[in-house]
């Protein structure tokens, strides 16, 4: 399924859907995981995921293509471009939590480059946004700040997939230490 290609409908659809969510899910946690854990996790037999990925290679690729869509609808359904940029940074931390096993998943396959998420500019706009207008310090760079915002979401989700945080508390933890780290300050009048 390419990425311009709309999902496929149905019983087949719902079923391709399932084993790639679950697929994401269980290959974050193990990527040594089999087929038949991802058909279990998925609640589909063996006979289905076959039916629909004729090998693990096949499955993984489409795991990462669907995975980056995910992530990439997410980041579009924040809509960092638009609000003050504090809520809007609030509401691109809530929702890369949201895909946090995507993330993850993402995060731990050898074949995508380092940065992959830098392809396109969304955080680095609403970064440089909230520096020109005054809310984020401007001597942190733009950069830096997106890949200090990945890097405390795959930190938070880890730790909920780990059992050491919760996960309705991750979205506030990412975004009271970005705050604290990047909101910009300013010296007591005298």
């Amino acid at each position: 399924m390419s990425s311009t290609a709309p999902p496929e409908p149905g019983a087949r659809g719902r079923t391709r859907r399932a084993i790639l969510s679950a697929a994401a899910s269980v290959l974050a946690r193990d990527r040594a995981a089999t087929l038949a854990d991802i058909a279990e996790a998925a609640g589909v037999g063996r006979t289905a995921l076959d039916g629909c990925f004729p090998d693990r290679e096949e499955l993984v690729r489409a795991v990462v293509e669907d995975s980056l869509e995910e992530v990439g609808r997410s980041l579009t359904g924040a809509a960092p471009d638009q609000g003050p940029p504090l809520e809007a940074l609030r509401r691109l931390v809530a929702a890369l939590v949201d895909v946090g096993d995507r993330l993850r998943f993402l995060y731990g396959d050898p074949h995508l480059p380092r940065g992959f998420h830098a392809a396109g500019r969304p955080v680095i706009d609403l970064v440089e946004r909230g520096q020109a207008e005054g809310v984020f310090d401007p001597e942190v760079g733009a950069a830096w700040v997106e890949h200090v915002l990945w890097a405390l979401v795959y930190t938070g989700c880890e730790e909920a997939a780990q059992g050491r945080r919760p996960r309705h508390d991750v979205t506030s933890a990412v975004i009271r230490t970005l705050e604290n780290g990047i909101h910009l300050r300013r010296s007591p009048a005298l």
